[in-house]
């Protein structure tokens, strides 16, 4: 794969990002009869142990059984994990100021449904990234309506408004919350292979959020989209 240097930056923090998520598997941090904070807690101490990283460009997000329902923005109450939980991690890592976003979902037990819906989150976002690879002109809008088209054709409910943003150099969320063009949502018709006004290639995180509301749980699967 051959990026470019602003791509090769982005890439590395995302191979940090996902290397801090092998090792909180390894030490058995996601675990029962702790609360989503304590979890939050552990993990941050463990960034900076390895990474030394304490700056993290959005709030750190740990959420368990119904809480996995609620949408980024959202801010529900403090949970404890069960011994047979759904649970996702949302962490937005600063690597030498480029920014990381990486999100997971974990089952603890063997709950089918919930097992099924962790590979669901993944599957879909396969199937995003696929289509983000062999389709050159791809809007935000096109890849908007294909995820949510297939989360709902597994049966699913779509938990946020959008199924992705921008990243990039830190602070990229000083972008405005409203503006259409930071989103990958209905109403964005930016080519996903684009540039800023500045001439600066834009970079997307493309994320999954699929919800069973009546089930009270969610999944969640997000990282850097660029083609192999």
């Amino acid at each position: 794969m051959n990026l470019s240097p602003r791509a090769a930056h982005l890439k590395a923090a995302q191979n940090k990002a996902e290397a801090l998520f092998r090792e909180i598997e390894q030490r058995g941090l996601i675990r029962p009869h702790i609360t989503e904070r304590e979890l939050n807690t552990e993990i941050y101490q463990l960034a900076n142990e390895l990474f030394g990283i304490k700056k993290y460009w959005h709030k750190r997000i740990v959420r368990a059984g119904p809480n996995t329902l609620f949408p980024y923005r959202e801010n529900p109450p403090d949970l404890s994990i069960g011994s047979d939980d759904i649970l996702f991690l949302d962490f937005g890592p600063i690597f030498s100021d480029w920014e990381a976003d990486f999100g997971r979902t974990y089952v603890l037990g063997n709950d089918p449904m919930k097992l099924k819906l962790k590979s669901d989150v993944e599957t879909i976002w396969d199937e995003g990234k696929r289509l983000f690879d062999t389709t050159p002109d791809l809007t935000a809008s096109a890849l908007f309506t294909f995820v949510t088209d297939a989360a709902h054709g597994k049966g699913y409910s779509w938990g946020s408004a959008h199924c992705g943003h921008l990243i990039g150099e830190f602070p990229h969320e000083n972008i405005p919350r409203e503006q259409v063009g930071a989103f990958i949502q209905i109403d964005n018709l930016t080519p996903l292979r684009s540039y800023h006004s500045d001439g600066v290639e834009r970079h997307w995180i493309l994320e999954v959020h699929l919800t069973l509301p009546e089930q009270k749980i969610g999944a969640f699967f997000e990282q850097l989209l660029l083609t192999d």
